[in-house]
């Protein structure tokens, strides 16, 4: 009987071991799989922005492509950007205190909403840096890499959020070297101007230099320190996917190996695919696919995997959707195939 009951006994706590051995490695697997998984953050504040009617910087841009989103069952990666996250302190990293109150005093409605989308930068480079994805896609507008210390909005652009977001990686987490890729049709002017002399960013841009803002000349390379820091590509009218995938394969990937980033930025302008209103180039979704491809890994070679990814341009609303999707998807599902 005593035999029995140490058996009996043995065997409940060998099945109670393994059940939460299972529960234990069930949770941390989930964990892996979350983390791997790419998060969409938006907030319902950025569609209240209106520069005027039939403006091609529209609510629809966001709205559509977040429709797409759950259509193709990826609503559940969607999250809503935080209120609660400080921003302020940080966009006078890069802005001016006389551009902020012009802003404020002249657009309240847009300003808040490129507040909001810093907001939702800053909250997907906290949760990239606590491991909880591996990259993350800010779905915001307005656009922000035209944004200078004007006092007015530039290019559609009130903040750079993407040059604020660089200085937030450096100074919060003390990551020194940050990419910065641009893929909009039209120059990063902004984001070139704040980082010019600057050695611990790169900036790779890809672009109509015949385009607004009409700066973006290959002859642009940095100055000081940050000499060979700022690559501009022009590249003309009617660009296809073999042309910009080229560009990158054999310019960025090389840049960036030099380089060796400890974060990337995104600036996905999605102006650049073909039959947009407000460019010229002819880039399909599988080009979009294929540049997102080549960011990540470089991302992965070099820093395991951070990236950020912010919306710049892109207008033609279902085209927009369509690229967006695409990019989102290949981040969601880049590490699913390594």
């Amino acid at each position: 009987m005593m035999k029995k009951r140490k058996f009996l006994l043995f065997s409940f706590i060998t099945i109670l071991f393994f059940f939460f051995k299972i529960k234990f490695f069930n949770s941390l697997f989930a964990n892996f799989k979350k983390r791997n998984h790419t998060a969409v953050l938006t907030h319902d504040i950025v569609l209240n922005h209106l520069i005027s009617i039939d403006h091609p910087e529209k609510s629809e841009r966001i709205i559509e492509l977040i429709k797409l989103l759950e259509k193709k069952k990826l609503g559940i990666l969607i999250r809503e950007i935080n209120l609660e996250t400080k921003e302020k302190n940080w966009v006078k990293t890069i802005h001016s205190n006389y551009h902020i109150k012009s802003l404020m005093r002249k657009y309240p409605i847009g300003e808040k909403s490129s507040l909001i989308a810093v907001k939702g930068c800053l909250q997907g480079i906290d949760e990239i840096m606590k491991n909880r994805h591996k990259n993350i896609f800010c779905a915001v507008r307005p656009p922000g890499h035209h944004a200078l210390n004007t006092g007015k909005h530039e290019g559609f652009c009130f903040y750079n959020h993407v040059a604020i977001s660089a200085k937030y990686i450096q100074n919060k987490y003390k990551l020194n070297k940050v990419l910065i890729i641009d893929w909009d049709y039209h120059h990063g002017n902004s984001t070139e101007l704040f980082f010019y002399n600057d050695p611990s960013v790169l900036f790779f841009s890809t672009h109509d230099a015949d385009a607004y803002p009409r700066t973006g000349s290959p002859d642009r390379i940095g100055s000081g320190k940050g000499k060979g820091y700022n690559v501009n590509i022009h590249l003309p009218c009617g660009t296809t996917d073999k042309k910009i995938i080229s560009t990158y394969e054999n310019k960025l990937v090389k840049k960036a190996n030099i380089f060796k980033p400890d974060f990337i930025l995104i600036s996905a302008g999605f102006d650049s695919r073909k039959d947009d209103p407000l460019g010229c180039f002819d880039v399909s979704d599988k080009g979009f696919k294929t540049l997102t491809t080549i960011a990540l890994q470089i991302a992965e070679k070099h820093c395991n995997g951070r990236i950020l990814s912010i919306l710049e341009g892109g207008y033609n609303v279902e085209g927009n959707a369509k690229a967006t999707v695409t990019h989102i998807e290949t981040l969601n599902n880049f590490y699913k195939n390594i």
